[in-house]
């Protein structure tokens, strides 16, 4: 009896429906139920279904207007599957939507299910998360906390992370791993991937050996989608996603000594031609912030893509010196040591000398006409370049360091572009995501303070980024693209 009963569920369809201890609207209420709660039919009486909540181990009454009466039966699967692909794209109705994927799953025959399902169920608790991080504290608030319990009662997991001062939920992502285990469509495990390696959604306080890996898995994971027939916008998505992974893969492979420069090179380079692949004429409109983002990404790691110094500068056994230069050494336990020398002066008596725990390019070092003055490119964060300009004072040699922005290290760079005449200016390009906007400039910065005393958007709106704009920066620069 009791199997038998099991395969008529009712699945409330309409949030704060009551739960009564009596087939009466008088009675009192036990529960208020959301959307999506599924509960055990035993009877009937008059307008109110008798019902067992299972979650709450409570019985009680509810009307039959506010659920609706689902068979389990294997018969009954085609029509949970039609339901379910019309609550997959409709926002508001998540909680419903995954009780719909859960009595679909327990009413089709197990040779029968394919990735489907769970692509939709996926995508609703992809879309859940995001309400729920996006309205935290705002009327509704307590409605979506219900959906989030109904979900969770269904085995859907919610990860959370703090950033920024908010809290960011993020799906677990098993629903989307099942897409990629089961038969499915290209478009359907191309979304899988992308819902898999979100940026947002890696947790923020995983070690360096913890982050390493799981980048390398995300990169994994989105290799092995096949994008030769997917649509043209989600071929962009994966390119975009692809080249935020694999500029990051190129910092922390430079930050790790086993890892050669060519490997270093070959990360860099991934992540370069995978921002080129991008075809810009098919990017979605809502893609446009996600372009931003890979480009900047890539941007703060571009230095990788040229032959690396390093080996030069920690070598027994030291070139000449002719002009001014940039040579490595280790320092204390995952620091190098940058050493500013000249003909006259080697790495042990240096010009000038500062240690970082960040990523130095080398190969970014460029000197003025003067050889007073020199920028390089330094990366304390995957996703954050500065350069470092070191310059002869009065009082000697010292450097000042230019961040892309002047809050919290988050996402953005700054690179050098170019020399005015005299030694008193020099051109610089950043791009930053400042308080959730994109911010791209092109500046003349005095060398003595480096103040930004002419800045625009566009380097052909500023007259000496025509006329003085380093070759070797337009060149190689994603700031132009």
């Amino acid at each position: 009896m009791i199997a038998a009963s099991l395969l008529l569920i009712a699945i409330v369809t309409q949030d704060q429906s009551s739960l009564r201890s009596a087939p009466r609207d008088s009675a009192p209420q036990q529960v208020a139920l959301a959307q999506g709660d599924s509960l055990e039919i035993r009877g009937q009486k008059g307008d109110y279904l008798q019902v067992y909540d299972h979650r709450r181990e409570r019985a009680g009454y509810v009307r039959a207007t506010q659920v609706r009466s689902q068979s389990l039966a294997p018969d009954a699967a085609p029509e949970l599957l039609s339901i379910l692909r019309f609550l997959r794209d409709t926002p508001g109705s998540e909680s419903l939507g995954i009780s719909y994927a859960a009595a679909y799953l327990r009413a089709a025959p197990a040779g029968t299910i394919n990735g489907e399902p769970f692509d939709a169920l996926g995508a609703m608790a992809e879309r859940l998360a995001r309400r729920a991080s996006a309205r935290q504290g705002k009327p509704g608030s307590d409605a979506l906390a219900s959906h989030l319990d109904v979900a969770a009662s269904y085995g859907v997991e919610m990860l959370s992370f703090e950033r920024d001062g908010q809290i960011q939920l993020c799906y677990n992502g098993d629903a989307h791993r099942r897409v990629l285990a089961l038969p499915a469509t290209d478009s359907q495990r191309a979304l899988a991937a992308l819902a898999l390696t979100k940026h947002e959604c890696v947790a923020p306080h995983l070690n360096p050996v913890e982050r390493f890996a799981q980048d390398n898995w995300r990169a994994e994971v989105l290799d092995r989608v096949e994008m030769r027939d997917l649509p043209a916008v989600l071929k962009n998505r994966l390119h975009l996603r692809k080249a935020g992974i694999w500029a990051g893969l190129a910092f922390q492979r430079a930050r790790r000594a086993e890892f050669a420069p060519a490997t270093v090179q070959a990360a860099a380079t991934r992540a370069l031609q995978e921002l080129a692949a991008v075809n810009k004429t098919d990017l979605a409109e809502t893609d446009a912030t996600v372009y931003n983002d890979a480009a900047i990404r890539v941007g703060a790691s571009r230095w990788g893509v040229e032959p690396s110094l390093t080996s030069e500068a920690t070598g027994s056994a030291e070139k000449p010196v002719i002009k001014l230069s940039v040579r490595l050494s280790t320092g204390q336990q995952g620091e190098t040591c940058v050493h500013i020398v000249d003909g006259k002066h080697d790495t042990k008596n240096p010009l000038f000398t500062r240690c970082t725990y960040g990523v130095v390019w080398a190969a970014s070092a460029t000197v003025n006409r003067q050889g007073t003055a020199l920028a390089l490119a330094v990366q304390p964060l995957d996703t954050w370049r500065e350069m470092w300009v070191f310059q002869q004072g009065p009082n000697g040699w010292g450097v000042d360091i230019v961040p892309p922005a002047s809050d919290s290290p988050n996402l953005g760079y700054v690179e050098f572009a170019g020399w005015m005449p005299g030694n008193s200016q020099m051109l610089a390009a950043r791009e930053a995501k400042v308080d959730g906007r994109y911010k791209t400039s092109f500046e003349v910065l005095r060398t003595a303070t480096m103040e930004v005393e002419k800045h625009a958007d566009q380097p052909k709106n500023l007259s000496a980024f025509y006329r003085w704009q380093d070759p070797v920066w337009k060149g190689q620069t994603v700031s132009l693209r």
